[in-house]
């Protein structure tokens, strides 16, 4: 009953009519509910303070009393400037304030007031943004500031919540399980929303917080797991009995020793091919950590256990590359593997398709090609996709469903940090190559400005003069009047003349159609051109040991991760390679990102710091983020209470007791709503 209650339309909390409804519909309260849930993103501290406990710069609130008669100075069209002396305690300050001038009327000799603005602490003198006056009869210290638009105001927010409080909280219910409310001590739901809303101190906020960071992430984790689990049950896997014998037979003949990275998320692999469930495991590794290897042994296991594989990769030359390869570490043990992608034409084809249909080619290696109705596997036990969040959902669920609920494994070479890993990814398992093979050179990474290009240049023609090729990249493909960046095509002009008559430049950028880029890549692997010009098109792909040099024009414009993405096109080689980040940033943010380049090659290190500084958000770009929005966690600072929500999630969908007992039901109902139990019945 109650539940219903807050469910009715907002229109129900006295004082709310159908016009100011509408309004809030704008900011997607519709139910009071949905009222009582709309939290505040931060807090204005009006909370008197004492002047020698306050750091310079730091906004405050002060009492004191005024010592001086207002001064006013007027200066352009309608800017002034009031200032005050004001006796705080011991001290004896000034006050400004900026186009106040009305003020001055109501500011008298020996008055009390209280001012709200920036402290300097070297001048003694508060920049004020607000004041009230007479001495401070305030209880409530801490002022939430709700998002607002259109005609509705932070005072009208606080105003319709505090209205709804007062006529609708005997309603509240406990929406969690008593025994998690017990274990980690945290207020139950009504006096959690009340201090939020109206904190009496910073413990009030800290307790009401935590609440809503676990409880977020404890729903969030909870479809997550029950996703997994239906995942698992509906799909029966196969139990792939492979040949271990066999198996190491291949570990023992290949060319180098794995690291212990590599054994470890080996060993992960196949223990999930082993078991009736069907594999479904994202396996992170920076690039050159040797992911392409773990990829061959789990095909080779595979194949021991009478199965087909597929490796589905993004660009055909990135195909070609993995192809050439796959053959080169397993057909000596007499793998047939083949290459199919959109150049595979005509008879050659048709050949491909009969003979993967009729199980004679062990290994099919390709592009989407591979999920065209016309593929045709006859056992198809394991299916690969590198650099999996370049496929759609769809394309990948395409290639699952050529076999009997193959396995699956998705890899990617971009680091993604654990926080991220666990929420985007939670219903795979995860499994990180955190460690480079011996003897891989570090690539030196230096931050400069664009003065120094001549000398850049001058070091990039002493690389090619050794045989050696480079990448320079650019944020945009043409000029923009808006954005002062340096494009791709003006870049590649001047380079152009730069290096007449000695080398070639090439020019790659996402407005060429795929034939194109496929035909720029294979020049530069084949060094035919020297020197290639592009926008960020080569992050993901392409393996040219020979290119040991990048500069990267306007490089604050990236992300950490997008740069290091960048710079591990380079460093393939044995050669000593070289990345150079052009950049003069003016913010603090974009220093910092540049001094962090230049420190760490430590892909998984760089995603922690992009996380940090960019917000989860953005990490993934805007469009196929994945990430969640949650209203008060986040996963950056409250990563520890995620991982506990996820532990207690996964405890609990695995529990019998969670889907019998009626201390759940509200937990139950939420995993209903979101659609996650399709209709499954719940005991």
């Amino acid at each position: 009953m109650n539940d219903k209650v807050l469910k009715q339309s907002i229109t129900q909390v006295k004082g709310i009519g159908e016009e100011t409804a509408q309004v809030l519909a704008e900011l997607n309260i519709y139910t009071v509910e949905d009222l009582l849930e709309y939290y505040p993103f931060r807090y204005e501290d009006y909370r008197l303070r004492d002047l020698t406990q306050v750091a310079h710069d730091e906004r405050l609130t002060v009492e004191g009393i005024v010592q001086s008669e207002p001064s006013l100075m007027y200066f352009g069209r309608k800017k002034s400037k009031l200032t005050v002396k004001l006796l705080v305690g011991n001290f004896l300050i000034q006050v400004t304030f900026f186009n106040q001038s009305y003020l001055k009327n109501k500011l008298s000799l020996n008055e009390t007031i209280q001012v709200t603005g920036k402290w300097d602490m070297h001048r003694r003198t508060i920049t004020a943004s607000e004041m009230k006056m007479g001495p401070s009869q305030q209880k409530e210290s801490l002022s939430p500031i709700y998002s607002v638009k259109g005609s509705v105001t932070v005072k009208g927010i606080r105003r319709f919540i505090q209205l709804a409080f007062h006529q609708f909280g005997e309603h509240i219910e406990e929406t969690m399980p008593q025994n998690l409310i017990n274990k980690y001590r945290l207020p139950n739901r009504r006096d959690a929303l009340r201090m939020i809303h109206f904190p009496q101190n910073d413990q009030d906020l800290k307790q009401a917080r935590r609440r809503f960071v676990y409880e977020e992430f404890l729903y969030f984790q909870l479809k997550m797991q029950a996703l997994r689990k239906f995942e698992r049950e509906q799909s029966q896997g196969i139990i792939q009995k492979y040949d271990l014998e066999k198996l190491q037979t291949f570990l023992d003949s290949l060319p180098f020793p794995l690291t212990n990275a590599q054994k470890r998320v080996v060993n992960e692999i196949l223990a999930d091919m082993k078991s009736n469930y069907r594999m479904s495991r994202l396996l992170q590794g920076d690039v050159g950590s040797g992911k392409t290897v773990v990829a061959a042994i789990a095909l080779f296991a595979s194949h021991t256990a009478g199965y087909q594989g597929a490796l589905m990769v993004p660009t055909e030359i990135l195909a070609e590359q993995h192809a050439e390869s796959l053959k080169s570490l397993l057909e000596p043990f007499g793998l047939k593997c083949e290459l199919l992608t959109s150049s595979v034409k005509g008879k050659r084809r048709k050949e491909i398709l009969e003979q993967l249909q009729a199980g004679e080619i062990d290994i099919l290696i390709g592009t989407h090609a591979l999920i065209q109705d016309e593929v045709h596997f006859q056992k198809l036990g394991l299916v690969i996709t590198d650099e999996q969040h370049r496929f759609g959902v769809g394309q990948r669920k395409i290639l699952r469903e050529k076999g009997e609920n193959p396995d699956v494994l998705f890899m990617t070479a971009t680091p993604i940090p654990r926080t991220l890993a666990i929420t985007v990814f939670g219903e795979m398992d995860v499994s990180i190559i955190d460690e480079m093979p011996a003897g891989r050179k570090i690539i030196e990474t230096y931050w400069a400005k664009k003065e120094m290009l001549d000398r850049i240049l001058s070091f990039m023609e002493k690389e090619l003069s050794k045989g050696r090729q480079a990448y320079v990249i650019c944020p945009l493909i043409e000029e923009s009047e808006k954005l002062d960046f340096q494009n791709a095509i003006d870049v590649h002009s001047s380079l152009q003349v730069y290096f007449q008559n000695r080398y070639e430049v090439g020019l790659m950028h996402g407005r060429l159609g795929a034939d194109e880029k496929d035909n720029v890549m294979k020049a530069f692997s084949n060094n035919e051109i020297q020197v290639l010009v592009s926008t960020t098109v080569v992050e993901v792909g392409v393996n040219v040991p020979n290119a040991t040099m990048m500069v990267i024009y306007d490089a604050e414009r990236f992300g950490l991760s997008q740069l290091h993405q960048l710079r591990g096109r380079v460093g393939r080689g044995s050669e000593q390679s070289y990345c150079i980040l052009l950049a003069d940033p003016k913010s603090e943010v974009g220093k910092e990102r540049m001094q962090i380049m230049t420190e760490t090659n430590d892909g998984f290190v760089l995603s922690e710091k992009d996380l940090e500084l960019r917000g989860p958000g953005d990490f993934f770009g805007k469009k196929q983020s994945g990430v969640p929005e949650f209203k008060v966690a986040d996963m950056v600072h409250d990563y520890r209470a995620l991982e506990t929500a996820r532990n207690d999630a996964t405890a609990l969908i695995q529990s019998a007791v969670f889907w019998e007992s009626p201390e759940y039901e509200h937990l139950r109902e939420s995993l209903q709503e979101s659609g996650v139990l399709e209709g499954e019945k719940l005991d």
